[in-house]
């Protein structure tokens, strides 16, 4: 019994060797390599067009072509440079055409403006403020034919979705002061001049980097 015992071991054991030995070996797999991170840099010029809407600034605004909206397009050039590492500082003008059959209603909007913002992976949230001008070529009386100064407050969000193309959402408000309505025998005052604006935009943008290699 002993060596029955015995020989059914040995032969259990060159089984096992042999099945061992006939394994192929576990080939070797080198690791994935991790893509590089995307760094979104915002420095460079740009150039690009918007569409959106006008909107008297209250009741008293008679210059704001009734409570519609009115549609509005024009284009904008700029400059943004990144820093700090998050923080985008830039400078901006732009111009928009005020679809309007009203004889008394700003005809267009204009502005130059700085603007300030944060920027996390391709988004930029910024605030922006500056000069302003309208094309105020009013008749029926209205004083400030030729066009008004002022100033211009505002804000949006852009994102950068390409390596040189980047989409914006902006509000602008618009303040001219007050203007005058006059005739051959009197004058009255106190016609607010401000306008709310809504638009979108699209900038094509230069010097951005090369998208996929690090830089963004």
């Amino acid at each position: 019994m002993k060596k029955y015992l015995l020989a059914t071991a040995a032969l259990l054991f060159a089984a096992t060797s042999a099945s061992a030995a006939d394994m192929a070996a576990r080939p070797y797999t080198k690791a994935p390599a991790m893509a590089p991170a995307i760094i979104y840099n915002w420095t460079g010029f740009y150039i690009g067009g918007h569409v959106g809407g006008a909107f008297r600034g209250n009741s008293n605004n008679v210059l704001g072509g009734g409570d519609d909206g009115r549609f509005m397009g024009g284009g904008q050039i700029g400059w943004d440079t990144q820093f700090a590492p998050n923080w985008v500082f830039g400078l901006e003008a732009n111009y928009s055409f005020i679809d309007t059959s009203s004889s008394f209603a700003n005809r267009g909007l204009g502005s130059v403006t700085g603007r300030l913002g944060y920027t996390w992976g391709p988004s930029l949230l910024y605030v922006k403020g500056g000069y302003a001008w309208a094309d105020s070529r009013f008749t029926n009386g209205f004083t400030g034919d030729g066009g008004r100064d002022g100033y211009t407050v505002g804000g949006g969000l852009e994102y950068l979705f390409s390596q040189n193309w980047s989409g914006k959402v902006e509000y602008q408000y618009y303040d001219f002061g007050t203007t005058s309505f006059v005739t051959p025998t009197f004058a009255i005052g106190g016609f607010r001049n401000d306008e709310h604006t809504i638009k979108a935009g699209l900038n094509y943008r230069f010097n951005l980097g090369n998208f996929g290699t690090g830089t963004f």
